[in-house]
């Protein structure tokens, strides 16, 4: 065989073989991204919001037992809320929320020592000026309508003030942090305009209070009714 003929004969084996290769070849196509079908409530938001708050105010006192001061707070709330949310293929929703609100919610608790009624007048003034939280929200997206629960982190600030007779013996006030938890429904009334209904429990733990004989803790624990209307970015 000449050298031409082998060189023909050669250059036509690897076009052969170029081509099964080229046959076996498996071309990979992307996976296309599951989009959730509705409306989609991946994004940002703003709101303001507004509500009714009420609860329970606590005290005792160290090594007095049976010395208590327990009373009803209630008041109204208003303030603001911000997140985001993000919606999977599955309609799941996970969010970050976060919201301050001012308070007006107050409230008495006549006081008790030994157990027994003290004198009128004694006791102690709850004030909650103000609320906010910083949670985590899971939700299923049902298109327009959002169902979803809440929890997190929860702070208040609070301020009390023990009486005797009527008389102020100790003032204090502090910047409490606990945990709330609840939940609610969001609606998409528009694409971008949502609205917001929820309930929270809210456990803000206690502080101390002294007149300087004595040192008492102060606990608040409320529940309050939300109504909110946010901006979706």
């Amino acid at each position: 065989m000449t050298v031409k003929k082998l060189l023909v004969t050669s250059s036509f084996l690897m076009g052969l073989s170029s081509s099964a290769l080229a046959a076996d070849a498996v071309v990979l196509e992307p996976t296309p991204e599951v989009l959730p079908s509705g409306f989609v409530w991946t994004g940002g938001y703003v709101g303001v919001q507004a509500g009714y708050l009420w609860g329970d105010g606590t005290f005792d006192v160290d090594g007095a037992p049976g010395t208590t001061a327990d009373g009803d707070i209630d008041g109204w709330l208003a303030g603001a809320y911000a997140g985001y949310n993000y919606q999977f293929g599955n309609n799941l929703v996970l969010g970050l929320d976060a919201d301050i609100a001012w308070s007006n919610a107050d409230g008495f608790g006549p006081g008790f020592v030994g157990g027994v009624p003290a004198p009128a007048g004694s006791g102690v003034a709850y004030e909650l000026n103000w609320t906010g939280a910083a949670r985590l929200k899971v939700g299923y997206a049902m298109d327009r309508f959002l169902p979803y629960i809440a929890g997190g982190l929860a702070f208040g600030g609070v301020d009390a003030a023990t009486f005797a007779g009527g008389v102020v013996t100790a003032e204090a006030d502090d910047t409490m942090v606990g945990w709330t938890l609840g939940g609610g429904v969001e609606y998409a009334f528009t694409d971008n305009l949502i609205g917001r209904a929820e309930y929270r429990y809210t456990d803000l733990g206690d502080f101390d209070i002294t007149d300087g004989a004595a040192v008492g803790h102060v606990g608040v624990k409320t529940h309050d009714v939300r109504l909110g209307l946010a901006y979706k970015f």
